[in-house]
């Protein structure tokens, strides 16, 4: 990044953001419009939790909460975690915060000093580099391997002096889900190094047969320097309810909690309760949902299957396809020309500059819905084709 005075560095930053970042706004689609562009569960949030939310608002739970979250949620977070040799997860472990994306802005906001490296293998959810820009470190894409898990040779050249490296798994935009050995490969990268790793694991109970998911936390290697981000949006159908939460190295902790309660304060009381509840839901209500899931990929991959010049690495998680083309129009182009066909996609580049050639497809939707936009994009780019 160029260097700037300090007292214009905010607004260069900003400036920087805007010129960089390719995520756009959320807006509900068009009347006749499919949407395929929206990773957002189309599930209602199940009954117990909002049954939990009114019963908490009739008890009069509408004060502010402690700003790292009621005691009560951070426990049974702290519960559930990963099983830690030496030391159990406790409440003061676990800081609440509004979704995973304050969680993931108060890290790299209390953590990254301007001019920080910040590792990011991409294509990758692109909040991420837009984070570091605002907090004035530089994004460092490396690109993944063609199978789109990580080229661990590219990242051993990446990693040496960055101060961070961040990754999804399940992974946003591509569905992958990263194997216990490349966890394990990564943390023997970072052996000796200071390099923080940020792994949101938002997809963690979103994957499919044959592709267990495993926790940065779970790896020896990878545990003491690993800042671990969750949701309640992905699993629980609760996008709205903003709900999200991290933990990690307590001084890490410690700091982002400090960034987080100066920037967003408590999270709302009576929501937190509603959180306590999902967390208190038969495997069951969540099993079904991924089954549905499940049914909508194998329905993407038949139908994509075998269109001559697109391309899907079969999702193993998550519920994104990454459909990579071959027209050579640049994937804002197409995503535009596909809203006017009816159907809204990401497009790749959103997503880091190997994202280009791509746009990405959620099948968090109807199946009526979901066939009928698959149908839309392959009789679009049959169009468009040779």
């Amino acid at each position: 990044m160029t260097a700037v005075p300090p007292a214009a560095a905010p607004a260069f930053r900003i400036a920087e953001l805007r010129r960089l970042s390719r995520r756009p706004a959320l807006a509900p689609a068009p009347p006749g419009t499919v949407s395929l562009a929206m990773g957002e569960p189309d599930h209602p949030t199940p009954p117990p939790v909002i049954a939990a939310a009114v019963t908490a608002l009739r008890r009069g739970h509408t004060h502010y909460a402690d700003q790292r979250g009621i005691r009560e949620l951070r426990a049974a977070l702290a519960a559930r975690l990963p099983a830690r040799p030496g030391r159990a997860w406790t409440a003061d472990d676990v800081v609440v915060t509004h979704g995973a994306t304050a969680a993931l802005a108060a890290v790299v906001l209390a953590t990254v000093d301007p001019g920080d490296r910040v590792v990011i293998p991409e294509p990758a959810y692109s909040l991420y580099a837009d984070l570091v820009v605002l907090a004035g470190g530089t994004v460092d894409h490396v690109p993944l391997a063609p199978d789109l898990h990580w080229d661990l040779d590219a990242l051993a050249a990446a990693l040496p002096g960055a101060a961070m490296m961040i990754f999804s798994n399940p992974a946003n935009p591509t569905g992958i889900v990263h194997r216990r050995q490349e966890l394990e490969a990564l943390g023997e990268l970072l052996d000796g190094s200071g390099t923080l790793v940020v792994s949101d694991e938002a997809y963690h109970r979103l994957t499919y047969p044959g592709h267990e998911p495993t926790s940065a936390l779970e790896i020896d290697s990878l545990r003491d320097r690993t800042v671990y981000v969750q949701t309640f949006s992905k699993t629980y159908a609760m996008t709205g309810w903003r709900v999200g939460y991290l933990t990690g190295p307590r001084a890490v902790v410690d700091a982002a909690a400090h960034v987080h309660r100066s920037l967003n304060g408590s999270l709302n009381t009576a929501v937190q309760y509603a959180a306590l509840a999902a967390l208190e839901l038969p495997d069951e209500v969540v099993a079904a949902m991924v089954d549905g899931y499940r049914r909508r990929r194998e329905l993407a991959v038949a139908r994509l299957s075998g269109v001559p010049g697109l391309q899907l690495v079969p999702p193993e998680g998550a519920f994104y396809g990454f459909l990579r083309y071959g027209t050579g129009v640049p994937s804002e182009d197409v995503a535009r020309e596909l809203a006017g066909q009816g159907v809204l996609v990401r497009a790749g580049a959103e997503y880091g500059p190997s994202g280009e050639g791509h746009v990405r497809i959620s099948f968090a939707t109807a199946e009526d819905d979901l066939w009928t936009g698959l149908e839309r994009i392959v009789r679009y780019f049959g169009a468009a084709g040779p």
